[in-house]
């Protein structure tokens, strides 16, 4: 996956704060963190797309969904809770959703991290 990001430095800080082990400058046009399954996540500068998609025009079709998982309902609630209070904009609060099973709950932290990045 390789979301290219209009503030990359907010973007690492909002990862990082989820958790994320990013090793990245300030000002980095590029980011790669590698998870442990050996996959990799990819972001990318507004200002560097250009250097491998040279018709790239700054629109956007769609949006993609990034998942975290937690070992509980409580602990979405509370990574929820923590994330916009430190600022980070939450579309709506976790709610129970899709016939989820117990331990399964869903929130709108993905429009959270479209508002980081």
């Amino acid at each position: 996956m390789n979301p290219v990001v209009r503030d990359m430095d907010a973007t690492v800080a909002f990862y990082r704060r989820l958790g994320m082990t990013i090793d990245a400058a300030p000002g980095a046009l590029h980011v790669a963190a590698r998870m442990p399954n050996g996959m990799a996540i990819e972001w990318d500068s507004a200002e560097f797309v250009h250097q491998w998609d040279s018709g790239w025009t700054g629109a956007t079709g769609g949006s993609a969904v990034l998942g975290f998982s937690v070992p509980t309902r409580e602990a979405v609630d509370e990574v929820y809770t923590e994330m916009t209070a430190a600022g980070y904009a939450g579309h709506q609060p976790p709610y129970d959703a899709f016939g989820a099973p117990a331990a399964t709950r869903s929130s709108m932290i993905p429009t959270v991290i479209a508002s980081g990045s």
